[in-house]
């Protein structure tokens, strides 16, 4: 009878076996794949940056070696500066930083950025570069070129030393960040940089500053405790959920917390980001996992617009959407008077398994909000305005909206939705002069209410 019983369960736990290990494999593979590929992209990403920093450097060095009264030239190298810049800040975005200190170099990119772009849209054969304007570029070539031989540093140090960016990401997700080149590499950059002396960088850099570097957020600083408090309250996972907070940045202009909220040790974690100072609230995520598509992003609509007005956030319109795969995203600025006020956004991301949000960005929302924001009167009637459209556009909604500028000025616009040429678009007249001010192509049109 054993014997019996053995020949038939022998074969079969050598096959449950076999079948084990070969999953087993299976999984570590695919496992290893995925964290190849994000290598990768971390590699990719930092290699390019160090090259765009050096490219940026010599765009500058280009734009000064010109006459200078060579506005054609000088223009054309501000551009390059502009798209360098861009593309440097895109790659920094890609890289696992999040938990490291980098505000000082991110700032200096998008000073340097927006300076150029400033710059390279006036007519510059009517209004060429000032001396004042070739000295601050003098200093920005000199110190590009240091920042872009520091990150050459870390990048020999990468391919030297064989050093792997997932080493990074677990070394700031544990906090354990003792000994790590890349890191203290970065960090060394982002020291230089903070010790730079302060530069006149001109009207339309200053008001940039002003808004994101220099405006005090409302409140006193918030404890490790209030964050706990605030968390809870605001995932509503229950009672007593596990609780994790983290301290960003401490000791600089951008200090923030995250914390992680989990109903029990077995559920998906909703995480938060919240300013130290007056501990608001600036991005969710609920990282649940998202199924397979089965509603569409009209019922979702519904669902975000009484999310928003339960967890404070009133007198929200949305004026933009997209689908991608089982996912939306839907942009919200806040309505006051009968005017949008765009600066006032906030994304917000839904799953289309059940139309429920997974998370939001509210950085601008936070950071330019006014309770009362002063809007300008209109100087034009819609009619007025609405005679400065293409006499081809079918015009099928129209609002008054205060929107900013290229030149970063707050602007009060009648907004025209409507078709032209086959596609939708939005069309932003001045209320002042009549003036366009801005146009976009809207793929997914959003239905007013």
């Amino acid at each position: 009878m054993y014997k019996r019983l053995s020949s038939v369960l022998f074969p079969v736990m050598t096959l449950l076996l076999i079948g084990a290990i070969v999953w087993g494999y299976q999984e570590n593979q695919e496992k290893n794949a995925i964290l190849i590929k994000a290598e990768n992209q971390y590699q990719r990403a930092f290699h390019d940056l160090s090259f765009h920093m050096d490219k940026l450097h010599g765009e500058i060095g280009n734009t000064l070696a010109v006459n200078s009264t060579s506005g054609s030239m000088h223009r054309k190298g501000l551009v390059n500066v502009w798209r360098m810049t861009s593309e440097a800040q895109n790659e920094i975005n890609q890289l696992p930083l999040t938990m490291l200190p980098f505000n000082k170099t991110e700032e200096f990119l998008s000073k340097i950025s927006k300076l150029a772009y400033q710059t390279s849209i006036r007519d510059l054969d009517k209004e060429p570069l000032n001396d004042k304007e070739f000295k601050t570029l003098q200093v920005l070539y000199k110190d590009s070129g240091q920042i872009a031989k520091d990150l050459q540093g870390v990048q020999n140090k990468v391919i030297d030393s064989r050093l792997r960016w997932m080493d990074v990401e677990t070394a700031l997700a544990s906090q354990s960040t003792g000994e790590n080149s890349i890191i203290d590499g970065f960090r060394t950059v982002d020291k230089t940089v903070g010790e730079y002396p302060d530069m006149d960088w001109g009207p339309s850099v200053a008001s940039m500053k002003d808004k994101r570097a220099v405006k005090k957020l409302d409140g006193v600083p918030v404890t490790k405790e209030d964050i706990h408090r605030k968390a809870i309250k605001f995932a509503d996972l229950g009672s007593n959920p596990e609780v994790q907070i983290t301290e960003n940045g401490k000791g600089t202009e951008w200090a923030s917390f995250t914390a992680k909220v989990k109903k029990n040790k077995d559920s998906a974690a909703i995480a938060m980001d919240f300013t130290q100072k007056g501990g608001i609230l600036i991005s969710y995520t609920d990282e649940r996992t998202i199924g397979d598509k089965k509603v569409d992003m009209d019922l979702s609509r519904g669902k975000v617009d009484k999310f928003l007005e339960h967890k404070g956030y009133s007198n929200m319109t949305p004026v933009m959407a997209d689908e991608y795969g089982n996912m939306g995203n839907f942009t919200y600025v806040r309505k006051q008077d009968d005017v949008l006020i765009y600066p006032e956004k906030m994304t917000i991301r839904v799953g289309l398994d059940n139309g429920e949000v997974t998370g939001f960005q509210a950085s601008d929302f936070v950071y330019e909000h006014h309770a009362q924001r002063p809007i300008p009167k209109a100087k034009l009637s819609l009619d007025e305005a609405r005679k400065k459209l293409n006499i081809d556009f079918k015009e099928d909604y129209s609002r008054k909206s205060l929107i900013e500028d290229e030149l970063s000025n707050e602007v009060l616009c009648y907004e025209f939705g409507g078709k032209v040429n086959g596609a939708n678009y939005r069309i932003y007249i001045s209320a002042e002069d009549g003036s366009e001010k801005a146009v976009e192509e809207i793929k997914t049109p959003i239905k007013s209410k």
